[in-house]
């Protein structure tokens, strides 16, 4: 009998959806723009105000962060050729895993060549077979794949439920546990309820370990996180962070005791096994570090622009959730409703992101919009203009 034989790429062939939006205009992803990530920037010649930056603090085109990558690359070259285990560690990623550290308030950091490198190597190297890892079902999906990494039991209790959490400690009383949240989540913009996480963590004798890519540089007094925004930096365990946020670049870090770090950085596989960060990138984070250190007035300016922008939102009737941060999800609901959303309010000089399943639940499509300091008040205004504009012709409002 002959065997039917099956064909790898077969649903490479079947995956029409993206082709059918592009054909009929309403393809919103990969957009090529022409410009740095200004409060401006160009397509097709075009220009659009942006709203769809995770460039908060306005960093990726500050002066002084492009000259201290240009002096880097000047003084070290383009690249590092090879890991940090080996032969890719300059003094320029020591002194940066000490300033880090200082910056966090912890003990030491560890930097990798990317965000979804941390999370993937810290939760592997930490959590193995007899262990679990506890998650928020909203956390970032760097989180789920290193939970898949780790051959721990994952163990997902409901969005920013407390009741839910502890329902999930309880049921695995007495094993080794680590919890990992988002300290701000990146589609919705609400903050974890970090006091009420760690008391239960404590209280079960677990490990916490809270994901700021979107917090460092928006939340806290001195813009040092979610941890700093409660009080409560020396009582978290571990503290990831990004560059390619508020700290201008690519890249990102693990912050904690100095004994944890010293043991990821022996044993986090995507650490020993991926290329070094490049030197621009690590010079151009340093800067941004400093910037953030002299410049406070860009953490004021952030904050009021996320006043208006919240409180604009909410006046014209839209639903946007319970966000506290620059990011700002107006809620749609179906896909093909958030596709055209998206495409119109590009027609009116606006980009916006959309976030569809499985990014969000189904039937809740949203458009994110995310705000700099460096985005003006006739920005702002403008942006209103356009979503009020757009929500009226599709009934949104």
């Amino acid at each position: 009998m002959a065997i039917e034989r099956q064909d790898l790429f077969d649903k490479c062939k079947s995956f029409t959806r993206a082709r059918e939006l592009m054909h009929v205009g309403l393809y919103p992803y990969f957009r090529t723009i022409e410009s740095a990530q200004d409060p401006v920037v160009y397509i097709n010649g075009k220009p659009m105000i942006m709203v769809g930056s995770n460039n908060y603090l306005g960093l990726t085109n500050h002066p002084k962060v492009k000259e201290a990558a240009i002096e880097a690359v000047r003084k070290y070259g383009s690249g590092c050729a090879g890991s940090r285990f080996l032969n890719g560690t300059l003094d320029i990623h020591v002194e940066l895993e000490e300033k880090l550290a200082r910056f966090m308030r912890k003990e030491a950091a560890l930097v990798f060549s990317t965000g979804f490198q941390v999370n993937l190597g810290v939760i592997s190297a930490l959590s193995g077979k007899n262990d679990i890892v506890v998650i928020d079902k909203m956390d970032h999906a760097s989180i789920i794949d290193g939970c898949r990494l780790s051959y721990s039991e994952v163990c997902k209790f409901r969005h920013n439920d407390m009741a839910d959490l502890e329902r999930v400690l309880n049921r695995n009383r007495g094993k080794a546990a680590l919890v990992v949240v988002d300290g701000v989540f990146s589609m919705e913009g609400d903050i974890a309820k970090l006091p009420d996480i760690l008391s239960l963590a404590h209280k079960h004798g677990a490990r916490l370990m809270v994901d700021d890519a979107h917090g460092i540089g928006v939340l806290g007094k001195t813009g040092r996180g979610t941890a700093e925004h409660f009080g409560l930096e020396q009582d978290v365990d571990l503290i990831m962070g990004t560059y390619s946020k508020s700290l201008a670049s690519i890249g990102g870090f693990i912050a904690g005791p100095s004994d944890v770090i010293h043991y990821i950085k022996h044993f986090a596989r995507s650490l020993i096994f991926s290329a070094s960060p490049p030197p621009a990138s690590v010079a151009a984070v340093s800067a941004a570090l400093d910037i953030i250190e002299n410049e406070p007035e860009r953490l004021e300016r952030l904050r009021a622009n996320t006043v208006k922008m919240i409180s604009g939102f909410k006046a014209m009737g839209f639903e946007i959730g319970p966000t506290e941060t620059p990011i700002v999800p107006v809620m749609v609901g179906e896909s093909e409703t958030a596709f055209k959303a998206a495409m119109m309010l590009q027609q009116e000089g606006v980009f916006a992101n959309v976030a569809v399943s499985p990014a969000v639940p189904e039937g809740k499509a949203l458009l994110r919009t995310s705000y700099m300091a460096t985005h003006t008040d006739e920005h702002l205004d403008a942006v209103l203009q356009a979503f009020d504009k757009v929500g009226k012709a599709l009934g949104l409002i």
